[in-house]
């Protein structure tokens, strides 16, 4: 089963690359978008580094919900 970070870590993969989209569509250098173009693959291909990127995130996100169970 997988775990509920790596579910918000995934998640936070897909908004990235929806807003990574639409800044491409809108106008970035065509060096930036051939930058970001080796992270605009599903969450699962990504490399270890890469996906703690993503897992930094959401920790902020089981942070957040620990303090709101705890109150």
């Amino acid at each position: 089963m997988v775990s509920l970070r790596e579910q918000l870590a995934e998640i936070e993969h897909e908004q990235w690359m929806a807003w990574a989209g639409t800044l491409a569509r809108e106008g970035l250098t065509p060096e930036r978008i051939e930058r970001w173009r080796r992270f605009m693959v599903p969450y699962a291909e990504l490399d270890e580094a890469t996906k703690d990127y993503d897992r930094e995130w959401a920790d902020k996100v089981l942070l957040v919900l620990q303090r709101r169970a705890l109150r």
